[in-house]
């Protein structure tokens, strides 16, 4: 079968992928820069880690030192596709398929799509519709943004990640509480970990009320398929977390949200690969709030697996390895797949977690990040999160009140 070249895992213990590859009979060789970083995560991830045909740290992860780790690996054994699913690897990524002639996208539209800026004054440029927008560095230039956009806004690092640092303002007194508090709390660029830090650049953007959705979008450089619509929920404001939820989701005009995704893809350039794309639904109107070059992580790739009983990161290395969308078996659904996080109701350091022995044989997945003697908090962004269950049922109705029943019924142990 096929060697695959994959590079980092979000969160460091996320070896789905590399667990899938190898249950397709292909051998996986993994490159990291930081691989204390995973040996830290314990014993599963060590299995996991022992289970690629090699493991290499490549430190500086710069394109020349991943070049000359990779090149005698190849010329002995030849890599069939790379496979990033973590967005600080995606330019490198580019690069090295690009040298070893695999398909990617290009290095360009890497580069392109690690800044949340610059792709909006593409699609901007190319008369797509989205919220208004504007670049800011400072204080003054944040101000001088919102003051042409009004409240509210939605302030984000135009480089970042997993929902990390992202602010809605929604008036004068909140604005004057971030202005505070950005110029007082400043410690630095923000470590994405890995090695990778934001360049404090931020992307100010008209904040629209609305459902959260997110569309998973396969191209082969030919055709693309909408995989499915992603009904999410998320924890109240001032939270930037994702509560859960659902998948398929038909609420929405389908063939709308697919041509709005389809005509951004175009605009962008980004016509191979897997691409995630968040929206806000407002009164049946798609607004873009972000593009990620990669396939949607943050354990969705298992609800929607369980939906359409099928892996998708076996699709995704099948179409890195050249089969045609139009050769893949149809998209169908066979369940509807309900995700609902557990998170801490309060500040400080878990003690235990009890939940139910025996769960309804309809729960699908449930686990836990956090440990014993981690510390804790009401969730801000995804980071915080301590864990999820997945239901599946024939409709969302029922696989919700499953999956919402199991948190109800999961006691968090915390002291102060």
């Amino acid at each position: 079968m096929a060697h695959i070249l994959l590079i980092d895992v979000p969160g460091g213990n996320d070896f789905t992928v590399l667990e899938d590859a190898l249950r397709d009979g292909h051998e996986v060789t993994f490159f990291t820069s930081d691989l204390a970083h995973y040996q830290a995560q314990g014993e599963i991830t060590a299995s996991h880690l022992s289970l690629a045909h090699e493991v290499v740290e490549v430190a500086p992860f710069t394109f020349d030192h991943l070049e000359q780790a990779v090149l005698p690996r190849h010329a002995q054994k030849p890599f069939d596709a790379v496979i990033c699913i973590i967005d600080i690897r995606q330019v490198e990524a580019s690069q090295i398929a690009e040298r070893l002639g695999l398909r990617y996208f290009s290095p360009e539209t890497a580069l392109l799509m690690r800044d949340k800026f610059n792709v909006r004054q593409k699609l901007n440029e190319a008369g797509i519709k989205q919220p208004a927008f504007g670049l800011a560095q400072t204080v003054s230039e944040i101000r001088e943004v919102v003051s042409k956009i009004d409240f509210p806004v939605v302030v984000k690092p135009v480089d970042g990640y997993a929902s990390q640092n992202i602010s809605i303002i929604r008036s004068e007194i909140e604005f004057d509480i971030f202005c505070s508090e950005f110029e007082n709390n400043y410690a630095g660029p923000t470590d994405y970990g890995l090695g990778v830090h934001a360049n404090n650049r931020f992307s100010v953007e008209q904040y629209i009320e609305g459902t959260l959705i997110g569309c998973d979008v396969f191209s082969d450089g030919e055709d693309r398929v909408l995989i499915g619509i992603n009904e999410k929920l998320m924890f109240p404001l001032p939270s930037f977390a994702i509560r859960g939820g659902h998948f398929p989701s038909h609420t929405f005009d389908t063939e709308l949200i697919r041509s709005y995704a389809f005509s951004i893809l175009d605009a962008l350039g980004l016509n191979f690969g897997a691409v995630h794309i968040e929206m806000i639904v407002s009164d049946g109107v798609p607004y873009l709030v972000e593009v990620n070059a990669r396939l949607v992580s943050a354990q969705i790739p298992f609800q929607m697996a369980y939906a359409l009983e099928r892996s998708l990161y076996l699709d995704l290395i099948d179409l890195h390895l050249g089969v045609p969308i139009l050769g893949f078996a149809p998209f169908d659904e066979h369940w509807v797949s309900v995700i609902r996080w557990i998170v801490a109701d309060r500040s400080g350091i878990l003690q235990a977690i009890h939940s139910p022995s025996v769960p309804d044989p309809a729960i699908r997945r449930v686990i836990f990040f956090k440990a014993k003697g981690d510390a804790v908090c009401p969730p801000m962004s995804n980071g915080d999160r301590i864990g999820y269950v997945i239901a599946t049922a024939p409709n969302a109705d029922d696989a919700a009140k499953l999956a919402e029943n199991y948190v109800a019924n999961t006691a968090l142990e915390i002291v102060a």
